[in-house]
Order: C-alpha cells, then sequence, then structure tokens
C-alpha cells in the first residue's frame, strides 16, 4: 500500500518554511499531496491558481509532490485521496498546543489517521505565511522568507 501524506494549509503564500518540511518528509512517504484548504470565510492576499501555480513550480523536480485543493474537513480529504497521514510543522510550543487538538480531531473524524509532526529548523521557525503577508501589505521585501519560484 502507498503511504501518502497531506500537508494542508492555506499556503497564502508558500514559504521557504514550507518547502524545507516537505523535502523533510519526502523519505518517509512515497507521495506529499500539497493540500491548499479553501475556506469561504476567509479573505486570500493571493488567488488559488496562483498559489498552486507558485506550488508546482516549486515542487517541480520532485515526482513524489502533488499538489490539489480542497473545501470541507481535511480529514474526508485525506479519505478521498487515500491518505493516513497528515503532515505537519511544528514552530514552537504554541504550534503544538494546537495542532495536538487539531490531531485529536481528525483523527476521530477518520479512523486511521495518524498526523506526523515535524518540528521546523531553526532557520525556519519564525516564518509563517501570516507574517509574511503582513509584510508584503506593509510594503516591505518578503523574498528571502519564500521560495524563488514566488515572484511578489
Amino acid at each position: 500500500m502507498e503511504k501518502i501524506a497531506v500537508f494542508p494549509g492555506s499556503f497564502d503564500p508558500i514559504t521557504r518554511g514550507h518547502v524545507a518540511l516537505v523535502k523533510r518528509a519526502l523519505p518517509l512517504f512515497d507521495k506529499v499531496i500539497v493540500a491548499i484548504g479553501i475556506n469561504s470565510q476567509k479573505k486570500y492576499l493571493f488567488p488559488l491558481e496562483q498559489r498552486i501555480a507558485w506550488i508546482n513550480a516549486t515542487f517541480a523536480d520532485e515526482p513524489k509532490v502533488e499538489v490539489a485543493h480542497f473545501e470541507k474537513l481535511t480529514a474526508h480529504f485525506c479519505e478521498r485521496v487515500g491518505a493516513k497521514y497528515l503532515l505537519r510543522g511544528l514552530r514552537n510550543a504554541s504550534d503544538f498546543d494546537y495542532e495536538k487538538t487539531i490531531s485529536q480531531l481528525n483523527a476521530a473524524v477518520s479512523e486511521g489517521l495518524e498526523t506526523v509532526f515535524l518540528i521546523s529548523e531553526p532557520q525556519y521557525s519564525h516564518i509563517s505565511s501570516t507574517i509574511v503577508r503582513e509584510i508584503i501589505k506593509g510594503g516591505g521585501d518578503a523574498r528571502q522568507f519564500v521560495p524563488e519560484e514566488v515572484e511578489l
């Protein structure tokens, strides 16, 4: 059976931290699906099509990486694509507290769904899409925080 992991997020935009996490996960799984969650209540800075294009370009040389998008529950998306693993990054203790609760809920919704946590490498622990968006909105240069394929 193929070991498939889903790495869910808004990726608005994808950051160097996201990329590092996916690359570290590749030896663990047969396939990693970078899955853009769509929340109708959330306002995004970049359109879905742009985020998909950036992720595809970033992982163009990685045949084990696929890009998808979904609405509603992450656990249900995992069931649809046959993924038994959720991939999540932890930057700090606050991330752990939040992600632990979400992983327990996902396991209750979808039997057999395991969350795999990878601790962020120190050079990426301060980077988040939220911070990058704020830098961009404030007129700052955020290129150091995103892969070169992301044109800001």
